[in-house]
């Protein structure tokens, strides 16, 4: 028989997978519950509401892939060190979470997200923003807002893992290494 732990987890991974591929506004709590194998009932338990489900989600996956990009984080290397480090960090995250910086990426400005949510995605842009101001100052990345070098970097990245994932192409070292070497020179100085 499932355990309480279990089925809860059930209910966050199918509610994951079903807010990345769907959206927020096209997941019903039925289809949670069909996909988890528990009754619509059952995820009341756990979670008030609809937007309480997917803010609990928001805040695990953003601290979690936030805590594995300062992992080791090699604060005194080169800026380009540090975007090995943050690139392998993306990598990483996603092996291991297949689904969630897509569910990050499409989900960090909408309107049912609560304050502690809001406030767990600024803290992870501001790891991100403090790396490209560091990068700017030092001449090593591209002069330009820093949400926009950001896009650049995750923009290719998810498109990638979408390739990945539908089977169009083959994920390798190589091909790592070579999207890595690409994203670089999209958002570093060329002076």
């Amino acid at each position: 028989m499932p355990t309480t732990e279990s089925k809860r987890e059930d209910i966050l991974h199918s509610a994951l997978n079903l807010f990345a591929e769907r959206g927020f506004d096209a997941t019903t709590i039925p289809m949670i519950a069909n996909d988890a194998k528990v009754g619509a009932g059952t995820i009341y338990r756990y979670f008030e509401n609809k937007e309480v489900l997917v803010n609990t989600l928001f805040q695990h996956y953003v601290q979690l892939f936030t805590d594995t990009l300062l992992e080791d984080y090699p604060l005194d290397h080169s800026i380009r060190d540090q975007f090995h480090h943050l690139f392998e960090g993306m990598v990483r995250f996603t092996h291991e979470h297949e689904h969630a910086l897509y569910f990050i990426k499409t989900h960090n400005a909408a309107y049912f997200l609560d304050e502690t949510s809001r406030e767990r995605f600024e803290k992870l842009l501001s790891i991100l923003r403090d790396f490209l101001d560091k990068g700017k100052e030092e001449h090593k990345i591209r002069e330009l807002p820093s949400k926009a070098l950001i896009a650049i970097i995750f923009g290719g990245f998810l498109e990638l893992y979408k390739l990945i994932r539908a089977g169009e192409i083959e994920a390798s070292e190589e091909l790592l290494a070579g999207v890595e070497e690409s994203c670089w020179d999209a958002v570093r100085s060329h002076e």
